[in-house]
């Protein structure tokens, strides 16, 4: 299920950015031709167009069209969350992490400016995620829980889904596959942040979930060493 939602995600962005292309290319070519049509020294000619291509408005109505269906298929804050995460940074100096469990939040810092923030899912009632101040012990782009999971049979057919290890036993024929938790960001053993399942509400084990892109972003702009503060 992760694996599909990471390629339903790379789809969104190739076509959002292939929808933006198309708009931009149609005014491009109606530049280059209005250059060529008249000599170097008409100032006007070489003035980007301030009317709109006959064709444009038809394409920018199916670009329309394309990203409804997009926001549809994954929701406004999907969409939102891939083209920020996208966008390039504007201030330098060392990364460091704050996370708000009252808000739901987690926000990300080059030299002291805010760059980034995200939603999160941090722990729920019984599985609370710890406080405090910590640094990145570990990184690892493709981590797999070694608690939380399901047990496969040999034919790759859960057997049994959802389930943790130390409880109850393991179905005859299968194996344990841990659950995906893509761009995992560790602070402190066995908690950290990383790409997740968000309802709105604390509902982990104690990780801090985060949308796909979000997560890729923070796993991408922190090193080990990089502090990491959770305030109640």
């Amino acid at each position: 299920m992760e694996e599909l939602r990471d390629l339903r995600n790379s789809v969104l962005y190739a076509l959002a950015i292939a929808g933006f292309l198309t708009i931009a290319k149609a005014w491009w070519t109606q530049f280059a031709a209005r250059s060529k049509r008249f000599p170097r020294r008409h100032r006007d000619a070489f003035r980007f167009p301030t009317t709109m291509p006959r064709q444009v408005p038809q394409q920018i109505a199916r670009v329309v069209s394309l990203l409804s269906a997009l926001l549809a298929l994954g929701g406004c804050e999907t969409m939102t969350d891939m083209i920020t995460a996208n966008v390039p940074e504007t201030h330098g100096g060392r990364a460091s992490v704050v996370v708000n469990l009252r808000q739901q939040q987690a926000y990300l810092f080059r030299g002291g400016v805010q760059t980034a923030s995200s939603r999160i899912s941090s722990g729920r009632e019984g599985h609370r995620t710890p406080i405090g101040r910590f640094r990145v012990i570990r990184k690892d782009e493709d981590h797999r829980s070694s608690l939380y999971g399901d047990y496969v049979d040999s034919s790759g057919q859960v057997a049994r889904a959802n389930v943790d290890v130390r409880k109850g036993r393991k179905p005859a024929h299968s194996h344990f596959v841990g659950a995906p938790m893509p761009f995992f960001i560790e602070f402190s053993p066995s908690y950290g942040l990383h790409a997740g399942y968000l309802p709105g509400v604390p509902a982990s084990h104690g990780c801090i979930r985060m949308p796909y892109w979000k997560a890729r972003q923070f796993y991408r702009a922190v090193h080990l060493g990089t502090p990491v503060v959770v305030k109640p």
